[in-house]
């Protein structure tokens, strides 16, 4: 497949590069589990192995059902564009890093906003760190609204098929920092998302949740005040686990819970939007936090 066509069907990028993912994933499994040269909980467990790949499958199978419907609505917006940008090395560069800007806040808002991280939580309800975790997507991700994030590149007047190849070459890309494999990477810690960077993003240490939203720049992180370096050993995982390598019960165990509390008896409407909306744990205790708030936990 030539270039060409891959900005024209963008969506097989991800599966040019699975044999480059599936050699890095041998590649950790002899370090980890034949030479134990890696942490118990970097290690391959077969039951959770099957689960992120079935989560990856499903996920992959809800983009393509819903891509259709969401395509239509990216031409239907890209007739209302602001500019007609040519694509070039200098406009590429540019959509890369708009988009990467565009991904923090998508990933802040799926910490920070209940309904989102019902999706998300999929990602976070691992207690292991392997580069098998970064298969472990939800299917509910078009129902959370990813694709809204996507939507101001569209208008700027980037082409959609070059902002979905930006947005799969950024997924993509992520692949990498889903590692204990990697300590440091030196001078790059500075500016690009890395797998120590990564591995305090799973934390569910106290000084770790809702930190590093990076995409594949930690600038962001940086600039906007969510950045945080790797010192205590990270435990991974969520602060209620859910305990559970069934598929689905971990796409669905956190709507299930949102909308059972949601919809009990006797809730005003505040009290119900909250529970949909407002930040994890602030909509479990009832709570109206801010953005900021640092007493935040995040809960499956």
């Amino acid at each position: 497949m030539d270039f060409n066509s891959l900005i024209e069907h963008p969506e097989v990028l991800l599966l040019v590069l699975a044999p480059l993912f599936f050699v890095c994933i041998l590649a950790e499994w002899y370090l980890g589990d034949r030479r134990g040269r890696l942490p118990d909980n970097a290690r391959y467990h077969l039951p959770e192995v099957v689960c992120n790949f079935t989560l990856a499958g499903l996920h992959q199978g809800a983009d393509i059902l819903t891509g259709l419907l969401i395509a239509k609505l990216y031409l239907w917006a890209f007739g209302w564009r602001l500019f007609d940008i040519q694509m070039g090395l200098g406009s590429f560069i540019a959509l890369i890093i708009a988009q990467d800007f565009c991904y923090y806040w998508f990933h802040r808002a799926s910490h920070r906003v209940r309904w989102m991280w019902a999706a998300h939580v999929a990602h976070h309800s691992s207690e292991r760190m392997n580069f098998s975790t970064a298969f472990r997507q939800s299917l509910m991700y078009p129902l959370a609204g990813m694709w809204i994030f996507w939507l101001p590149l569209v208008l700027v007047g980037f082409d959609p098929n070059w902002v979905v190849f930006a947005v799969l070459l950024n997924l993509g890309l992520q692949f990498f920092v889903h590692t204990q494999a990697i300590k440091t990477l030196g001078p790059l810690e500075w500016v690009f998302n890395t797998p120590s960077h990564h591995r305090v993003h799973h934390g569910r240490n106290p000084q770790y949740i809702d930190k590093n939203y990076a995409g594949v720049l930690i600038i962001w992180d940086r600039l906007f005040g969510t950045y945080v370096k790797e010192e205590e050993t990270v435990e991974y995982g969520i602060t209620k686990p859910v305990n559970s390598f069934n598929p689905l019960v971990v796409t669905f165990s956190e709507w299930r819970d949102m909308f059972r509390e949601a919809f009990a008896p006797g809730l005003s409407m505040k009290q119900r939007l909250a529970l949909l909306f407002a930040p994890p744990a602030a909509a479990e205790a009832g709570e109206e936090v801010d953005d900021a708030g640092p007493e935040h936990k995040l809960v499956s």
